[in-house]
């Protein structure tokens, strides 16, 4: 398991744009349908865009019609964490980065199977890695 990541909120700000700040450390939430990496095809690895640990695997992916990035489940269960939101007036479970505490989402369960599960992530709190394809020789 990481090591986490202990920062000041003045040493988050610097490292994050405001609008990263904004979601990973205050919870925001991206307009729906705005997000980069919502039409994102390609195969590679969606990461924290806070500490780079891995979130979610391309192959977990897929089109909910939510308006977010949607995954099926994590890259590493143990990356990601769950915690009670009950802001705006419903009942949630909040994901977060289990190396930084930085917000990512929601998780719903109202997914495909075989897990049943909608991980509803911002794009800013993620960077995607496209996966290296071999030259060709």
């Amino acid at each position: 398991m990481a090591e986490k990541i202990k920062k000041t909120e003045e040493e988050w700000r610097k490292e994050l744009t405001p609008e990263q700040y904004r979601i990973l450390r205050m919870k925001g939430t991206e307009a729906p349908g705005t997000g980069e990496y919502l039409h994102e095809k390609r195969a590679g690895i969606y990461r924290c865009a806070a500490c780079g640990q891995p979130l979610f695997a391309s192959e977990a992916k897929y089109d909910s019609g939510c308006g977010w990035p949607s995954f099926t489940e994590p890259a590493v269960d143990e990356n990601i964490d769950e915690a009670l939101d009950t802001s705006h007036g419903m009942i949630r479970k909040e994901i977060l980065c289990s190396r930084c505490g930085g917000h990512l989402g929601h998780v719903f369960e109202d997914g495909p199977q075989p897990t049943g599960l909608r991980y509803c992530v911002n794009s800013l709190s993620m960077e995607f890695q496209p996966e290296e394809k071999e030259e060709e020789q």
